[in-house]
């Protein structure tokens, strides 16, 4: 289990703590119960970051550096795959040739908007974040969106017969989706005892945003396409960040 979560961290982020030069199917599909961990991982070095950032640092400024280092840590790799989904949704061509689109390696005018969408989105919610809310909101962003991702993998069909993707559907399984629950529920449980209700409250609210948006986007694309690929996990990923955030930004109208 040590090392399927290895595995996850150096698929998912920078980090590298051993040299892996060749990774196997089966190795990289039985990780992926542990992207919820890799994505609470990642988000406590984010979280740190703004917390100690916060006393000299403006709003706009510690905002920007967030998102900035969100997407240094993970290599870029979901902004990469939301732009490749939305060259190919959005080209309005047949299901294969969208999966063509989706594989080529340019850039198109979508997947841009799509990235510039995205950041703007992240900066704006982040910088409307009270700073009580700040740091678990940015762990359960990286932890949801993660979580999601597994959903994503274990519930909907593959759209190639080849590629990554394929080998996450092919070894992930029950087993994934109990690991990466047991993982959620235990951030949970350590945020109520470290925040309180309140806090939890806005987490939980987050968290049900997060796989109701995940499910229907997902259901939405393999209509579409006929399944999910890894870009679209990618995508999954990094548009259930924002639901997240604009949860934690609504749950301060609670009273």
């Amino acid at each position: 289990m040590i090392n399927e979560f290895i595995t996850a961290l150096q698929f998912l982020t920078r980090i590298r703590l051993v040299r892996e030069s060749v990774c196997d199917e089966v190795s990289f599909g039985r990780s992926v119960g542990f992207f919820p961990l890799v994505g609470l991982f990642a988000g406590g070095i984010i979280a740190l970051v703004a917390l100690l950032t916060g006393g000299w640092l403006t709003a706009s400024f510690r905002s920007a550096l967030v998102v900035s280092l969100a997407i240094f840590i993970t290599g870029g790799l979901h902004c990469d795959g939301l732009m490749d989904t939305a060259d190919g949704v959005f080209s309005g061509r047949s299901r294969e040739r969208m999966l063509e689109i989706m594989k080529d390696s340019r850039v198109g005018s979508f997947g841009v908007v799509s990235m510039v969408l995205l950041v703007l989105w992240k900066w704006s919610l982040i910088h409307d974040l009270p700073a009580s809310l700040l740091a678990p909101a940015l762990i359960s962003m990286m932890t949801f969106s993660r979580y999601a991702m597994v959903l994503a993998i274990v519930r909907f069909p593959c759209a190639r017969e080849e590629g990554m993707g394929k080998a996450f559907k092919a070894y992930a399984g029950p087993r994934a989706l109990l690991i990466s629950s047991l993982t959620v529920i235990g951030f949970l449980l350590g945020l109520y005892l470290v925040s309180g209700i309140s806090v939890l409250t806005g987490s939980l609210i987050s968290l049900v945003a997060s796989l109701l948006f995940s499910f229907s986007f997902s259901t939405w694309l393999t209509r579409k396409l006929g399944g999910l690929s890894g870009d679209m996990y990618g995508a999954v990923a990094e548009l259930s960040e924002v639901v997240v955030l604009i949860g934690f930004v609504m749950s301060t109208y609670i009273r």
